[in-house]
């Protein structure tokens, strides 16, 4: 799943609001029942296999359009924020006349095959393509959807691939302000090395940032920013006095915050840690900086619920920074819990739609744990689980809240409701991986229990004629890693070589050419110990 409820490593929440419900697509295939997560008004066409995608290319020629693809699932907090603050603008129905939007569900049949052709890993990601199928951009997700509609508006110029205009301005040639501006909101996070692998992505963005001409400041600060949210563990940028007074210079200045919110929302801490890398003076002046203009974000009424949910849930990362990662009682400041509490009450009190619901209540009880309110996390959770169309989702964060105050039994018991409670091919498989692996991290003495579940997993891949693809094969390989563990020691050969032989079955029936065949053959090559 994409860094919900938070980015994870990467700081604090995504932007989360999810409010509308999204109704049908108009493409005349088997799958058009999956375009019901998509917006009235914009005609999505339901791909869950290269015929549709053939067939969606062949519309774009035909009209001389450009396509746009969202790759998405049901139960994906972000996604919904998409669906609600993006596909449902008036503004956006509109523009969509001007491209082929395809809406690929993880958990359509084909689907995860379709990832791999696209590159597409974490929910959500929008790719803008020529009708030749050449990509253009990669449109960012996080971002407020005013901001997306700029860079879509960008995208549909008939400017250059974003690939191209890169080369260019790493070679110092000449590049448009409008490309500036499309490489500053190009998704880094969702790039999967299309442009340039992870390791070096820290460089390039600060070298673009310093590249920008001065006509393009904003684009050249969020670069910087950028730069410095994954300039951690000695990658980028060095910290100095003067990238500490440049970003103190723009968190005092609320308009250019503003314009920069989701990067400074969702990469405080990162940041933080990026300029000052131990604690201290500079520490805590940063610290503060961001705060204030966290504050801000938090009071502006133009953002969405989640977006202000995202800037108070930063604010809590921020007050635990020089905390260990496992602390799980942080000394917080009094008034910030309070404004926690009040804050996630208040919106679990107003929201409406279900789709918001899900979205910010989920990034609520994360933020209440963050804070060390376990039980108001708790409640909050299980006060939701019957008003949620995914509440496996809930699930796994009540087994996780569990997990971290040492309660096993506890969290293992949401684990399997979480993954008995999941719906589709691709989402079960995930969520049924999370629930093996901590069913062999907190009780690998339940031997016929661990046996039980991974043959469980084995059959149910055994229905997916596509199981051995993407997310759904990294599932199933972070089992077989599991196993692998387990049997560290020989200790349950018996029951690996049981595994394997109905695995066996299943990888026998693939073609040897598939690159799932491969995959397959793969998952139990180093479980067993013995000969």
């Amino acid at each position: 799943m994409r860094r919900h409820p938070t980015r994870v490593a990467r700081s604090t929440l995504l932007a989360l609001a999810a409010a509308a419900l999204l109704g049908a697509a108009t493409l005349p295939t088997a799958h058009a029942a999956a375009a019901a997560g998509s917006a009235p008004g914009v005609a999505w066409l339901a791909a869950a296999g290269d015929a549709d995608i053939e067939r969606a290319f062949a519309q774009a020629r035909s009209e001389k359009k450009p396509l746009l693809l969202y790759w998405g699932a049901k139960w994906c907090p972000p996604c919904n924020q998409l669906k609600a603050t993006l596909f449902n603008r008036a503004d956006f129905i509109e523009r969509s006349k001007s491209f082929v939007a395809v809406h690929i569900d993880g958990d359509l049949p084909g689907a995860q095959k379709l990832g791999g052709r696209f590159k597409v890993r974490g929910y959500p990601t929008m790719i803008l393509l020529s009708p030749d199928g050449s990509e253009l951009t990669r449109l960012p997700g996080e971002v407020d959807a005013p901001q997306v509609m700029k860079v879509l508006q960008l995208g549909l110029a008939g400017g250059r691939p974003v690939k191209a205009v890169l080369a260019d301005a790493r070679a110092g040639k000449p590049v448009s302000g409008a490309e500036w501006r499309l490489l500053a909101f190009y998704a880094w996070d969702t790039d999967e090395a299309q442009l340039v692998p992870a390791a070096e992505r820290p460089g390039l963005l600060a070298q673009l940032s310093a590249a920008c001409p001065p006509a393009e400041a904003d684009a050249a600060t969020r670069l910087l920013l950028k730069a410095l949210a994954e300039s951690d563990d000695g990658k980028g940028l060095k910290p100095d006095a003067a990238l500490r007074e440049r970003v103190r210079q723009l968190l005092a200045d609320a308009p250019a915050t503003r314009r920069q919110m989701d990067v400074v929302v969702n990469t405080a801490a990162d940041i933080t840690k990026a300029l000052a890398p131990e604690p201290g003076a500079d520490r805590r002046m940063l610290a503060a900086a961001f705060d204030g203009a966290l504050q801000r974000l938090q009071a502006d009424a133009s953002l969405s619920r989640g977006d202000r949910l995202s800037a108070l849930a930063s604010r809590v990362a921020l007050a635990r920074i020089d905390a260990t990662k496992d602390e799980r009682n942080p000394r917080l400041p009094p008034a910030l819990l309070q404004q926690v509490r009040e804050q996630v009450a208040r919106d679990d009190r107003e929201i409406s739609d279900g789709y918001e619901r899900q979205a910010v209540v989920t990034a609520g009880a994360y933020t209440l744990a963050e804070a060390g309110l376990w039980a108001e996390s708790d409640a909050l959770l299980k006060a939701n689980l019957a008003r949620s169309h995914s509440p496996y989702y809930l699930m796994s964060q009540l087994a996780g809240n569990a997990r971290k105050l040492g309660r096993k039994d506890e969290a293992l018991r949401w684990y399997e409701q979480a993954y008995a409670k999941s719906e589709g091919p691709a989402t079960r498989l995930q969520w049924g991986a999370g629930y093996f692996s901590a069913l062999v991290e907190l009780a690998p003495q339940d031997a016929a229990r661990i046996e039980q579940v991974a043959a469980q997993l084995f059959a149910e891949a055994a229905r997916d004629p596509a199981a051995f693809h993407e997310r759904s094969a990294r599932s199933l390989q972070r089992v077989g890693a599991k196993l692998a563990d387990w049997n560290r020691s020989g200790q349950h050969d018996a029951a690996i070589r049981r595994l394997q032989a109905g695995l066996g079955g299943t990888c026998g029936k693939l073609d040897a050419a598939d690159a799932q065949r491969a995959t397959c053959d793969g998952l139990l090559k180093s479980a067993l110990k013995k000969a």
